[in-house]
């Protein structure tokens, strides 16, 4: 009965490596100056949000200690 088991987890395994497979062939993988403008977007828009952040948590940091010092 285990014996049974084995070869349908191995037959399941095979099929679902093979329709992974199909999957990843269907993916339209954008072109290099496309990859360039998203990755420099991203990069600074995460820059102007580390800056807000700071600039933000600095206000609050100096308005606290003007209240309770």
């Amino acid at each position: 009965m285990e014996n049974n088991k084995d070869t349908t987890q191995k037959v399941s395994k095979k099929s679902w490596f093979k329709g992974l497979k199909t999957e990843f062939n269907r993916i339209t993988w954008p072109d290099r100056p496309t990859i360039v403008k998203r990755t420099f977007v991203v990069v600074v828009i995460s820059l102007i949000l580390g800056v807000i952040i700071t600039i933000v948590d600095t206000i609050i940091q100096y308005g606290l200690e003007f209240i309770f010092y």
